[in-house]
């Protein structure tokens, strides 16, 4: 049960309405109002009683073990919260990344085993039967029947809180708040999200629909866009700390002044845990800096935060025309990640009110902050995966099976490569010249 928060937002190759459906804002109806509860349960409406100050917090982790799950358990810890992590255990085992916290192990899907081909390991959501909590944070639930018997298993606890997407939503054409139309599946048992994750959103949907169909007004419902900062393991938002870093002209879309949201994972995590102890109800859109307020954060802001990062030795930007980048068969979102062209279909993309979430408590640290520290993260991260890479490759010989074919620890899982780079720059002089 790795932490996949930033998988709504996968790679753009297009801006075509099949593509921009599929990947990012799946087509289908608002189903919200379709569970009898109110479309958004306002923060400072039907509120259970809050943490008093200086009470301990009994907190479940459901996941717990991927990207924001550690920065949530060890912000709790910090508070002098209890915290318990219910996973498969199959990251404890090769990194072992979180101490001091109760860990209890099995799988989400209840007719499985934390280890599917071992009967030995525990089964289903065994381990957390007779428990309750004070607030439980789910990170980890994709398919509602999943998420459901969670909620069902745990329903005498006080709160309950989902990390959901924005990819939940039906369209991005425009600028819009946690009442736009959400996006539906047909087969609603399907757990299968489909060759371009076309399903992703719609089944989150649904997820978010289970636990408020359970816990009523006793919790809340967090949709994030893209996660960033140190830690994440996508490379998308980190491409452009490190690629600034390295120098030379780097290639940009547009001309800077498309917006663009996300957020840090540290923030998302550190308010996730204050409102459980808040019990705050609610759906909140966690994304930001800016929204539908029009000031939203753009590209060449996050650009220069970038080059504040790398001092002396950052690269020099060259802007080029999206119309002309897509010519050239550059994905849109994907080789240059995270930014996407603020007008047609994806114009609301990077537009999504925040404004209820920073009403329930929601801040942000600086880009530059952001930028900064992402790029002070990058060299122990490449050692990281040399380490782990070297692991896989001794556990598959230990096996007797063939050792995986692993990229260079170095290599950006995101982006373009410097080759197509200079490749799109060199067309873009030829044709300005």
């Amino acid at each position: 049960m790795d932490q996949r928060d930033s998988m709504p937002m996968s790679d753009l190759p297009s801006l075509s309405r099949r593509t921009f459906g599929a990947l990012s804002l799946a087509a289908g109806a608002g189903l919200l109002a379709a569970t009898g509860l109110p479309r958004v349960v306002r923060a400072a409406e039907k509120m259970a009683p809050e943490l008093a100050p200086g009470k301990s917090m009994s907190l479940l982790i459901l996941g717990g073990t991927g990207f924001s799950g550690p920065k949530m358990a060890e912000y709790a810890k910090s508070r002098g919260h209890k915290v318990t992590l219910f996973n498969r255990g199959k990251t404890e085992k090769r990194i072992g990344i979180i101490e001091d916290v109760e860990k209890l192990f099995g799988n989400r899907d209840p007719d499985k085993n934390a280890e599917e081909t071992d009967p030995t390991t525990p089964r289903g959501l065994e381990q957390l039967k007779g428990r309750k909590f004070d607030a439980i944070i789910d990170t980890s639930g994709f398919y509602p029947r999943h998420v459901r018997a969670s909620a069902e298993l745990l329903k005498d606890s006080g709160y309950y809180l989902f990390i959901s997407t924005i990819s939940v939503y039906k369209n991005g054409d425009k600028a819009a708040d946690e009442d736009d139309e959400l996006g539906t599946v047909e087969d609603t048992t399907t757990e299968n999200m489909g060759g371009q994750m076309e399903r992703y959103g719609p089944l989150k949907a649904l997820c978010e629909k289970a636990v408020q169909e359970v816990f009523k007004e006793r919790c809340s419902i967090v949709r994030p866009g893209f996660i960033v900062g140190p830690g994440d393991s996508t490379d998308r938002f980190t491409y452009w700390p490190v690629r600034t870093s390295q120098g030379g002209e780097m290639l940009c879309p547009g001309d800077g002044t498309d917006p663009v949201q996300f957020i840090d994972n540290r923030d998302l995590a550190e308010w996730a845990v204050r409102l459980c102890e808040k019990k705050t109800p609610g759906v909140f859109n966690a994304i930001g800096p800016g929204g539908m307020d029009g000031k939203a954060l753009n590209n060449k802001q996050l650009i220069d935060a970038c080059i504040a990062a790398a001092g002396a030795k950052a690269a020099t930007p060259v802007w080029v025309p999206t119309e002309f980048l897509a010519i050239n068969g550059v994905a849109i979102g994907g080789d240059l990640p995270i930014t996407i062209p603020g007008v047609g279909e994806s114009a609301g993309f990077h537009r999504r009110s925040n404004a209820r979430a920073v009403a329930a408590g929601l801040t942000y640290r600086s880009v530059a902050d952001t930028c900064k520290d992402t790029l002070e993260w990058w060299p122990k991260e490449v050692e990281r995966r040399e380490r782990v890479g070297k692991q896989l490759v001794a556990d598959a010989e230990k096996a007797g099976k063939p050792a995986p074919k692993l990229p260079p620890s170095d290599k950006l899982r995101a982006g373009m490569t410097r080759e197509r780079e200079a490749e799109i720059l060199k067309l873009w002089k030829e044709k300005k010249g």
